[in-house]
């Protein structure tokens, strides 16, 4: 059995995916097998602090132990979750993990800068550590069908669409909108070469042109009006339109991340985790000039 250990509890996930690990408080159809999360950092937190009481509690409840360091976690942990919800201290958070060999996962945003980004994936490269960062989003069944769908057949155009709150903390789409984002990239793969950003205050559209010639847009949406999680894909064979449920995601993430827990194989090429970080910084630059293409920097 992986022992994991959290750190940041600033994040509902710390207590869903414990929940789903720890096969407890939960129905049984949601569990994960192959892990248990035993110990924890709570931290502290710029982007939601009022949360992280809240939720030292109820892991306490579930027999979490606590430490006073991030490092305590070393020699007690086969596998780390870095939870927090602000994207920039993600780099300082994983590095004592990533030098230490102990395989990683980061939650979204993986990082708000991609120069921090890379430096993540410099460490888990030099140490040889498994890590990988995503959202939920990425593994749904909705999403996941649609990819080996002979129907539709190979994907030649996508819009993907989800809720974009935003967070001075994390700039543009890397607060929220990451889930449409991830929806997108998971449709499209890496390849966008530029991007182009028709931002309000209700919502912001990008578009991206991908090196082949390929269309694939992201809808991030914002009060007032409903919000949901969802997409539409042209295939060389049919266009489908898929809503997505969201009853099951960290049941299906939890999966691929302990797997890389148990296996060490990383279920996400690391250049498109880049590219995201990419994509999401380019169109913050054009939505600040009007909508201008702006190629991405990688």
């Amino acid at each position: 059995m992986i022992k994991v250990g959290i750190v940041d509890w600033d994040t509902s996930h710390v207590v869903q995916f414990t929940k789903r690990m720890n096969h407890i408080d939960i129905e049984e159809d949601q569990w994960v097998d192959g892990a248990q999360v035993v110990a924890g950092y709570p931290g502290e937190s710029r982007h939601s602090p009022e949360r992280v009481p809240e939720y030292t509690e109820q892991l306490v409840e579930y027999g979490i132990e606590v430490v006073e360091k991030p490092e305590d976690l070393i020699g007690m942990v086969d596998a780390v979750c870095v939870e927090a919800n602000e994207g920039s201290v993600h780099l300082d958070h994983a590095r004592p993990f990533l030098e230490a060999g102990i395989p990683c996962y980061i939650d979204k945003p993986f990082e708000v800068s991609l120069d921090n980004a890379k430096e993540i994936l410099r460490l888990a490269d030099e140490n040889n550590v498994p890590t990988f960062s995503s959202s939920s989003l990425r593994f749904c069944p909705e999403v996941q069908g649609v990819l080996s769908d002979d129907e539709v057949g190979r994907i030649i155009g996508a819009n993907a669409y989800s809720p974009a709150s935003e967070h001075e903390l994390n700039p543009g789409l890397f607060n929220y909108g990451i889930h449409g984002v991830e929806i997108l990239y998971t449709l499209m793969d890496k390849g966008c070469e530029k991007v182009s950003c028709a931002y309000t205050e209700g919502g912001e559209v990008v578009n991206g042109i991908w090196g082949d010639g390929r269309l694939g847009v992201m809808r991030g949406t914002r009060p007032p009006g409903a919000h949901s999680y969802g997409f539409t894909v042209w295939g060389e064979n049919s266009i489908r339109q898929s809503g997505i449920s969201t009853q099951y995601i960290y049941r299906e993430l939890l999966k691929q991340i302990v797997q890389m827990f148990e296996t060490g194989e990383v279920p996400i090429d690391p250049q498109v985790t880049l590219e995201m970080v990419a994509f999401m910084t380019a169109s913050i630059e054009s939505s600040k000039n009007d909508g201008a293409w702006v190629e991405l920097d990688l």
